[in-house]
């Protein structure tokens, strides 16, 4: 471990596989962390329910950046439904931990997945 953070938080830290902003999105999800600072962005396009293809930016540190590339590996492919019961222990268990002072991390990707999906919805209800 470096720093107290997992092989796995280092490899999504350092090589994060979703960290781009997307053209064109069918939904935006943003949370900020008051207590830290950090700030999330995820961008989901959908296609008959599902999650086709997720994408965030994140200002913060390795936790949160890891945080959120796992987010998106376990949001691809689901469905809506599915995709909105990711919790931050899922987040967590891929990660193979945090340390406890910065669990937070996680719980801002289950946040700002949330608001993504929420703010999709709502569109559609417009409709």
């Amino acid at each position: 471990m470096e720093c107290g953070y997992s092989k796995q938080v280092m490899k999504h830290f350092l090589k994060p596989k979703y960290a781009k902003k997307m053209k064109n999105p069918d939904a935006i999800g943003k949370i900020r962390n008051d207590m830290c600072g950090d700030i999330m962005e995820v961008y989901l396009k959908i296609r008959k329910n599902k999650i086709k293809d997720i994408s965030f930016q994140t200002l913060g540190c390795a936790a949160a950046i890891a945080s959120s590339d796992v987010l998106c590996e376990l949001a691809k492919g689901k469905t809506l439904k599915q995709a909105k019961k990711i919790r931050q222990e899922d987040i967590l268990k891929k990660l193979k931990n945090l340390p406890a002072i910065k669990l937070h991390c996680s719980v801002l990707g289950e946040k700002t997945l949330y608001d993504a999906i929420k703010k999709y919805e709502e569109k559609l209800k417009k409709k």
